[in-house]
This record gives structure tokens, C-alpha cells and sequence, in this order.
């Protein structure tokens, strides 16, 4: 606890930790912001950028450039005005607006989980996106999956799809993982979002992640606000989308056929998450000392509709395979 700022030291009831940090569809930090926001949660508490961020540009405004702040990991709490006449529980919410460099993740974890010791938190829930082949006007369903059976079975009540295998990549995940190695128990909720969207925010992901949180936590957060912004913003990728099928000289309406191909482009024109970069890179490798592993890397290429970027590199494992078998 020494290395976290404590501004104050709340009494809380039995209270869950919720962790959140930027990802795909922002759809984590969007819903832990907008349950700070809505719950008017304090801040307590914080983790000092300094300890695991270093700068890495400058930003340029209106002319004059100046650094940018360091990135922040600030705790707030919320009580919940029921747990007085009941076993209902008060919230943690630990939000921050970059991962570090997920070779400190361990030391960095630790001291979220200090903290949560320190305040005898009872279970821990993350937030993430769970990409899928859904088009952007479906309402996105809920996965989850939890650190015990026992867990699984009680979310499954909730009428959620459970993540049976796979993979959560950066802390939205790995922090879990690492807090049950420690002892505690917790689940992550993930919203579906549309393959082709993954760096575009999704608030109505975030609004289908929190309303199975006020189910199962059974509190009442308001969730018009994220409704309001999901409508808008399907509105602006349909006119994305209505401007890529009819160009500037509109040639008339097209089939699903190259709907679909503009859905892919638009994936492609995105930024991958540094996380799945990183899985990428460390499935080429695995296939460069085992050729058989290739079949599980071009399977996550064309997940992400990036085989063709990675194509001649992909090709050169099997053209490197045959020289060395000559």
C-alpha cells in the first residue's frame, strides 16, 4: 500500500473490485467510466503514472507544443446505500487510461491487489470486448468466464454465453488471471463487437457489459445515457458505410457481396490492438520452429482480416521449411 497514493480510507461492506483499462471497442473504460460517472463514485487513491509510463512524444496544440500528462490509474468507491439492510456489497472501481508495458503487468497488478486486500474485497470483475462476426445494428450479447466452476455456474443464471476456450489479451485479462494466483476469486464480462469496428468505441457494448453487471451485483444503474451514444454512433458508421457503397459519384446500391467486402476493408483500415500484434507476432514464431502451428496462425490472420498484410511473411515459413528439409 505505500507505493499507492491513499487519499482516503472509506469504510466499505463486502465491496467487488472493478478494473477496467483501454481495449478494443473501448468498450471496457468506457463502461467503468460511465459507472463512475453515473454512481458519482469518489476518488480515493491512485497509482503513480511515473512508476510504470515514460513519455514517449510531445503534443502540439493550437501551435504551441508542451508534454502530455502522464496516463493515470485512480480508484474511486461507491456506497451502496442498500447494503445496510441487506448482504448487497460496495464497489471499487479502479479505472486508467493506458496499459503499461506488459512486462511490469505483475508488479503493476500487485499493487491493485494490495490495495484490494487492504479493503477486503470479496471478488474481482473486468470488463472486455469480445469481437465477432455480428453486424454494427445487432444488439451485441454478453460472454463471460470466471477463476471457479462454482462461478461459472452462478453467471450462467443470467442467461450469458460462457467463453468455454480462447484467450483475453492485455489486463482486461491478464489481471484476473494474476489476482487468482493470489487468491482471489472473480469474473470478466465481454460485450460483442462487429469484427470490421474494433478501434471505432462501442457503447452499446459497454451498455450490454453493465446491464448484466446490474444484474447480477442486482444494483440500478441508469443506462439511458450509454443507449443515447450506442444510436449515434451506429448512425455515424452508417453513413461510413453509406459514403464507401456510393462514392462521390454514386453508382447506385450494391449487393451483400461488397457490403461485405467494405466491412473487411474497414477492419482492415484499423489499427490492430498492440495485444493482438503481439499474438501475432508470437504465432509466427511458434510456426517458424513448428511448421505445424501455421494452421493456428493463418486461422488468427483471417480472424482479423490481415492475411493479406502478413501474406509474403506467412509464405516464407513454408519456403524456408523446404530449404531446410533439402
Amino acid at each position: 500500500m505505500d507505493e499507492i497514493k491513499l487519499y482516503k480510507k472509506p469504510k466499505l461492506r463486502n465491496p467487488y473490485l472493478v478494473v477496467a483499462w483501454p481495449g478494443m471497442g473501448e468498450v471496457a473504460v468506457k463502461a467503468a467510466t460511465y459507472l463512475i460517472n453515473k454512481l458519482k463514485a469518489e476518488e480515493f487513491a491512485e497509482i503513480p503514472g511515473k512508476d510504470f509510463f515514460y513519455l514517449t512524444e510531445s503534443i502540439v496544440k493550437d501551435g504551441i507544443l508542451s508534454l502530455p500528462e502522464m496516463p493515470y490509474g485512480k480508484f474511486y468507491y461507491w456506497k451502496n446505500a442498500a447494503a445496510k439492510v441487506g448482504a448487497k456489497s460496495d464497489l471499487i472501481i479502479f479505472a486508467s487510461d493506458a496499459q503499461p508495458d506488459l512486462s511490469r503487468a505483475q508488479d503493476y497488478s500487485k499493487r491493485i491487489i494490495a490495495l484490494a486486500r487492504a479493503f477486503k474485497v470479496k471478488s474481482i470483475i473486468s470488463f472486455a470486448a469480445m469481437p465477432q462476426t455480428i453486424d454494427h445494428t445487432q444488439n451485441p450479447a454478453v460472454w463471460f468466464t470466471a477463476t471457479s466452476d462454482e462461478l461459472n455456474k452462478n453467471l450462467k443464471k443470467y442467461g450469458l454465453n460462457m467463453l468455454s476456450n480462447g484467450q483475453i489479451s492485455g489486463l482486461n485479462g491478464l489481471f484476473l488471471g494474476i489476482a487468482k494466483k493470489e487468491g482471489f476469486q472473480g469474473f470478466c464480462l465481454l460485450g460483442e463487437i462487429p469484427l470490421y469496428t474494433i478501434q471505432i468505441e462501442n457503447p452499446k457494448a459497454a451498455y450490454a457489459v453493465l446491464d448484466a453487471l446490474n444484474s447480477i451485483l442486482n444494483i440500478r444503474v441508469d443506462l439511458s445515457g450509454l443507449i443515447d451514444q450506442a444510436h449515434a454512433m451506429e448512425d455515424e458508421i452508417n453513413k461510413l458505410l453509406d459514403y464507401f457503397k456510393l462514392g462521390p459519384a454514386a453508382p447506385g446500391p450494391i449487393g451483400e457481396e461488397e457490403i461485405e467486402k467494405i466491412k473487411k476493408t474497414l477492419s482492415q483500415l484499423t489499427k490492430l490492438p498492440g495485444s493482438i500484434k503481439d499474438n501475432i507476432e508470437k504465432l509466427f514464431k511458434e510456426a517458424k520452429a513448428d511448421i505445424s502451428k501455421a494452421h493456428q496462425l493463418k486461422t488468427e490472420l483471417d480472424k482479423w482480416n490481415v492475411y493479406k498484410e502478413y501474406e509474403d511473411r506467412f509464405l516464407d515459413l513454408f519456403k524456408k521449411k523446404k530449404g531446410q528439409g533439402n
